[in-house]
């Protein structure tokens, strides 16, 4: 659909309502009723992670090509008409009955095919989060040509095909970009079909319920880990040094994890040692929002994040405090996941 650019103010001009609306430079009054009507329309959608297609939400329009085919036939029964062609009426009806069939067949290709979403993994903010659907073919025969897509004008050309085998499934994978940190709901997907002549478009529109959890961006170049706090009733005979290893260490023992090897001081060293649980157990390693630095929200969280990684990567023990919520000292991959949550949604 063509777009009609608006006037542009001036430079001491405010911005038009329109602008207010669409968040852009310019309104397009086309693309405004498009955006409204396409909203109140998936609004009236279901929301579900399994959908079987039937005729009710499988929908079928000719393309470019099918309405220049169209107009050929017209003009082919027309002049078969004028000039009493028998060859031109057998032309005419033949490909008129192959454009009948191909639309039998492109409504086929999509009506009675299941598709599921699988659970959505936490992504970090500013990369793509990935979208894996099941297609089921419970036909006796392939189902070709199928393209799934996110339905929103930013991934208007990013399309992934498969065919589903007959009495089969395909997994395709689909990606959106959410906007920021926090629980978004996924997107709807549409699919479609114009097998097997192209001149009939048939697609389907999905608003599946599950959503994504978006963690916060982890800062790129964190400072060290914060200095560890003795526990309470400990002796305080060991510390953290500023760039996040303990000062107790030990010669490296058979048996002990990888993670807990300095390979730092191993580097510098002709033998490997360890760190001393013993003594790190005498301290608490504490990621708190206030001592976080002195930036916004954001900046803060993305700060703590680069943290919980780091401290993961270290194989350290570390808690989290937040404005509300505090996490006890833990440590392994159900901990980080249950840090990566709280600063997601904090």
């Amino acid at each position: 659909m063509s777009s009609v650019p608006g006037s542009i103010p001036g430079p001491e001009a405010g911005p038009s309502p329109g602008d207010r609306v669409l968040g852009t430079a310019s309104f397009s009054p086309a693309r405004f009723v498009q955006q409204r009507f396409r909203q109140w329309w998936q609004a009236r959608l279901p929301l579900s992670d399994n959908t079987t297609l039937t005729q009710r939400n499988v929908y079928i329009l000719p393309t470019r090509p099918g309405f220049m085919l169209g107009a050929t036939l017209l003009v082919l029964l027309v002049g078969s008409i004028n000039y009493q062609l028998n060859l031109g009426y057998l032309l005419t009806f033949l490909l008129a009955g192959s454009a009948l069939v191909s639309m039998h067949l492109s409504h086929g290709t999509l009506r009675g095919m299941s598709m599921n979403l699988m659970p959505p993994d936490p992504q970090f903010a500013g990369s793509s989060a990935t979208l894996s659907v099941v297609l089921t073919n419970p036909r006796a025969s392939v189902r070709h040509g199928i393209g799934l897509s996110v339905l929103d004008a930013t991934h208007a050309d990013r399309w992934a095909w498969t065919d589903v085998p007959a009495q089969g499934t395909a997994r395709v994978q689909v990606a959106f970009q959410p906007a920021r940190r926090g629980l978004h709901p996924v997107p709807a997907l549409t699919a479609e079909t114009r097998f097997p002549l192209g001149i009939f478009r048939v697609w389907t529109v999905w608003r599946p319920a599950a959503r994504v959890l978006v963690y916060p961006a982890p800062e790129p170049a964190p400072p060290p880990l914060p200095v560890g706090e003795p526990r309470s009733g400990g002796l305080a005979s060991a510390r953290m040094q500023n760039a996040g290893e303990f000062d107790g260490v030990r010669a490296y023992r058979r048996g002990d994890p990888l993670r807990q090897v300095v390979w730092k001081k191993a580097a510098k060293a002709d033998e490997l040692v360890s760190r001393d649980n013993e003594q790190a157990q005498r301290y608490e390693l504490w990621l708190d929002f206030i001592a976080a630095g002195a930036g916004g929200t954001e900046h803060r969280l993305s700060r703590l994040t680069a943290w919980v990684l780091q401290a993961d990567r270290l194989g350290l023990d570390y808690g989290l405090r937040l404005p509300g919520r505090t996490i006890a000292p833990a440590t392994g991959p159900a901990h980080k996941r249950q840090c990566l949550e709280a600063l997601a949604t904090c």
